[in-house]
């Protein structure tokens, strides 16, 4: 399986950027073709309303396909860089190659995107790929695997279907990359595994990702902001606000908007709402259960097991030692913690793993500055949540447990890709000071030149 794709990479076909740019708009025109059954499985999934999948799965990959179809040809210039006078006449310049065959390991909790996106950037680089969709979208999977099919020769680009075990079984092969999205604990597992052959290893992770409302927020926007972000597709999002940090002088406040607001979005009996999704399995949704203390809700609560159903749940009371601040929760519970000095709780946060993201609501870019400044993150907002992944402009990934590499736009480009550095001479060097034999005026020479 490994070796066709190599031998078909070895042809030197993907290296013509016109052939990758004939690619994506393959799949970019497969994709179109396949809209509606894309939105299908995913309410079969996730219960995803056709808005929400829109928005946060085929938005985001058009956008991917379309900034590559457009800038592609720039991306892939060698890049000049100046030659030192004692290395002349030559010219030197790096140029980005592909690493070869591309592993990509997708998640379930936005299983379309998150599998297409890394793949449209191993195509742009010009990589061959194999694509691993996760077991537990299995709708999604199967229209992932139809439209590959489509778009591609398996010679190519392929789709393998599977639990773990193919997984595991893929990870003994000597790929030229990983691109890997899922949790930290795994992100290990492969780590070590793509190690055994020095395999560069994309790891896109996640975390506690905490949201800070200062006493200077405005309490209204960052509820509606808050809500949003932490309630989009169950819960199940990596660069959710995963805790909430309020102010002290403003927690009731922001408690009482924070309640009004989900309310609003989802309605009084949120398991009617048609904008509400749904645990991906059995397994989640006990999961996510475990962690609630019950004693702790300040609204919501309430569950369906034959559902999968979770209410948009707010806990208070809580504090750093509590069941739910022990591990990303990953699902529609929002602890919220009360603080008093932002100093004092910006140490507290840099002695906790390093977040995939984290927020700030502050009228003072000061203050807003010093938290962004004085803690170690992924990526973030001021004044918002997880729109910076809305960027394609914007590199995203982590930090040490939540991950390592950055793609989107051109950070895809540079991370399934290697630097190549070049330096070309034609005509014959008059530089003999390298040269043996070697004596006192050469050594003056050279101690000269590198003073």
């Amino acid at each position: 399986m490994i070796s066709e794709k190599k031998a078909f990479f070895n042809k030197n076909y993907t290296l013509d950027v016109d052939f990758r740019l004939e690619k994506l708009n393959n799949l970019k025109k497969s994709i179109k073709n396949n809209e509606q059954l894309i939105l299908d499985a995913l309410k079969a999934d996730l219960y995803k309303c056709e808005f929400e999948a829109y928005e946060t799965e085929l938005a985001i990959v058009y956008e991917s396909i379309n900034y590559f179809i457009n800038n592609l040809k720039k991306l892939n210039k060698p890049k000049k860089v100046k030659t030192p006078v004692y290395l002349k006449p030559s010219k030197s310049y790096v140029v980005r190659r592909p690493y070869g065959v591309s592993l990509i390991i997708a998640p379930w909790n936005y299983p379309f995107s998150l599998a297409i996106d890394p793949l449209i950037g191993a195509i742009a680089s010009g990589n061959c790929a194999v694509l691993k969709p996760s077991e537990y979208a299995k709708s999604v999977s199967k229209v992932i695997k139809k439209i590959i099919e489509e778009s591609f020769t398996k010679e190519y680009i392929e789709v393998i279907e599977g639990d773990y075990k193919v997984s595991e079984d893929l990870l003994e092969l000597d790929f030229d990359h990983i691109f890997f999205t899922g949790s930290t604990k795994i992100g290990k597992i492969i780590m070590n595994r793509a190690s055994r052959n020095i395999i560069p290893t994309t790891l896109e992770l996640g975390g506690k990702s905490p949201t800070i409302v200062h006493l200077d927020a405005d309490i209204k926007e960052a509820c509606k902001k808050i809500a949003w972000a932490k309630f989009m597709n169950c819960g199940q999002t990596c660069v959710a606000p995963d805790y909430i940090l309020v102010h002290n002088n403003v927690y009731d406040d922001f408690l009482k908007e924070l309640k009004k607001t989900i309310i609003k979005f989802y309605g009084k009996n949120p398991i009617k709402s048609k904008s509400y999704s749904r645990i991906i399995n059995l397994k989640h949704f006990k999961r996510v259960l475990n962690m609630i203390n019950f004693k702790k809700v300040y609204h919501g609560g309430k569950f369906l097991e034959e559902e999968l159903y979770i209410d948009p749940t707010i806990l208070t009371n809580i504090n750093f030692n509590d069941i739910i601040m022990q591990e990303e929760i990953f699902g529609p519970v929002l602890p919220v913690i009360k603080y008093e000095d932002i100093d004092k709780l910006i140490e507290i946060l840099n002695k906790k793993e390093k977040s995939l993201a984290l927020y700030v609501f502050s009228s003072s870019k000061d203050t807003a500055n010093k938290v962004i400044n004085s803690i170690t993150f992924g990526g973030g907002c001021i004044n918002d949540t997880l729109v910076h992944t809305a960027n394609i402009n914007l590199p995203f990934g982590g930090v040490k447990q939540s991950g390592m590499g950055r793609y989107h736009g051109e950070a895809s480009f540079y991370e399934f890709t290697y630097e190549k550095s070049i330096m070309e001479k034609y005509k014959k060097t008059k530089f003999d000071l390298i040269y043996p034999p070697y004596n006192k005026a050469k050594l003056m020479m050279l101690k000269k030149l590198f003073k």
